[in-house]
């Protein structure tokens, strides 16, 4: 039994307003010869499938032609809602993906049986049983109570989490007994697991209910495969909890990381492989870093790059000195050069030493609130998805406040 463990894939993606459709047909393009290639009987997106609740229809048509070429390849797809996706807009189509080789599995809401089921090989034949476990939506697993405090309610969410991981699992422990098979049992999550390293493309999903799953909550199935965090990783140095990550780079910051897809091979119940497999850059990408005089100087290695797909860049300007005209000096030094400046930003040094000069001047004159208020001014929040990020921020911030502030009057 071979699976392809994938996530994130963000169809309809806008990058600071450039589009991702080449670079996500060109992934798909790839994924398709790989799956030929080494004749996988299972491919997993682990939540995350579309960008939006809403994705534009060009992503919509990425997503349905992907299912189609995929079914010619006698191979079974799984898609997982994570938390950007909208659940109706994965269930509209559910029914009919299920005459194609996919199973859809949107939420946590349904009944639990229906989300425990086999998984079929090139033959076939029962090659695995998954305990598909999509983004879990609080109010989908859990009563809130009155009068809890922020505490309370996050230890409440993570023992919802976990005891739905463990009744699937169990359900899976019991089809397994019927069928009398050998199988591994998969389960999959979207979410935050303690102890990863996230990226800025990475938006929190729990503000002000859970920080992150603690792994020893997840249940002793024979592989895990978790969608939500950008970067591939292991969870819990358990090297069968693994993060794949996102095929393409979501933010500037993702640059340093190889991107992956990774390939599980079963032989009967025992995992036989855990094999990373490096995706190709489709669009070249670059941050430069340092003073005026550095970035002029790193520059100087795209002279030769007059050919082919404009390099994408992020510039951050490191200078002790507010520059007006900072733009128009960084835009002067490009012309001619086949890049295209996507974020210009000044040093996060520079940002945090303002910040500690204003604190040193004022601190003792300034409320929390006004505190945070001036931190945030320093980021940029333009877009609608940030600045609705900056108000879950903001929540996250008055929940704590009130909790310390209450902690203090109670002492």
């Amino acid at each position: 039994m071979k699976i392809l463990h994938t996530s994130d894939w963000h169809l309809g993606q806008n990058f600071f307003t450039k589009s991702r459709k080449d670079e996500h047909q060109a992934f798909i393009s790839w994924l398709l010869e790989l799956v030929a290639a080494e004749k996988i009987d299972v491919v997993l997106i682990a939540g995350d499938v579309f960008d939006t609740g809403a994705p534009p229809s060009y992503a919509r048509e990425m997503y349905n032609q992907f299912v189609v070429d995929l079914q010619k390849l006698n191979c079974v797809l799984v898609v997982l809602g994570g938390n950007h996706d909208s659940v109706s807009t994965l269930n509209e189509s559910r029914q009919l993906l299920a005459c194609l080789n996919t199973f859809v599995v949107a939420s946590t809401g349904g009944e639990l049986d229906k989300q425990v089921f086999s998984l079929p090989n090139r033959n076939g034949e029962v090659g695995a049983i998954l305990c598909a476990v999509p983004f879990i939506r609080p109010r989908d697993v859990l009563q809130s109570q009155s009068g809890e405090t922020g505490l309370e309610k996050r230890q409440a969410l993570g023992e919802a989490i976990k005891r739905h991981y463990q009744q699937l699992f169990e359900l899976a422990i019991k089809r397994k007994q019927v069928l009398e098979l050998d199988v591994p049992i998969i389960a999959t999550g979207h979410l935050t697991a303690l102890g990863v390293s996230q990226s800025e493309s990475v938006r929190d999903i729990y503000i002000g209910t859970l920080d992150g799953f603690a792994a020893d909550g997840f249940p002793p199935a024979d592989y895990i495969a978790l969608g939500h965090i950008h970067k591939p990783q292991v969870v819990a140095r358990s090297e069968h909890i693994r993060y794949s990550g996102s095929p393409i780079p979501l933010s500037f910051d993702e640059l340093n990381t190889q991107k992956q897809v990774m390939l599980v091979e079963f032989a009967g119940a025992s995992r036989k492989a855990l094999t990373p497999v490096n995706v190709p850059s489709f669009q070249p990408m670059a941050v430069l870093k340092g003073s005026l005089t550095e970035i002029q100087a790193a520059l100087t290695d795209f002279k030769n790059t007059a050919e082919g797909k404009p390099v994408w860049l992020c510039v951050e300007v490191d200078t002790q000195d507010y520059l007006s005209d900072l733009q128009q000096r960084v835009q002067a030094m490009v012309e001619g050069l086949n890049v295209e400046i996507l974020q210009l930003r000044r040093s996060r040094n520079q940002r945090r030493q303002l910040l500690a000069q204003q604190q040193t001047e004022t601190l003792a004159e300034l409320t929390p609130h006004e505190v945070f208020e001036k931190r945030l001014e320093m980021e940029n929040f333009e877009s609608s998805d940030e600045i609705a990020k900056r108000a879950r921020i903001y929540q996250s911030f008055e929940q704590i406040l009130s909790e310390v502030q209450h902690q203090g009057a109670d002492e």
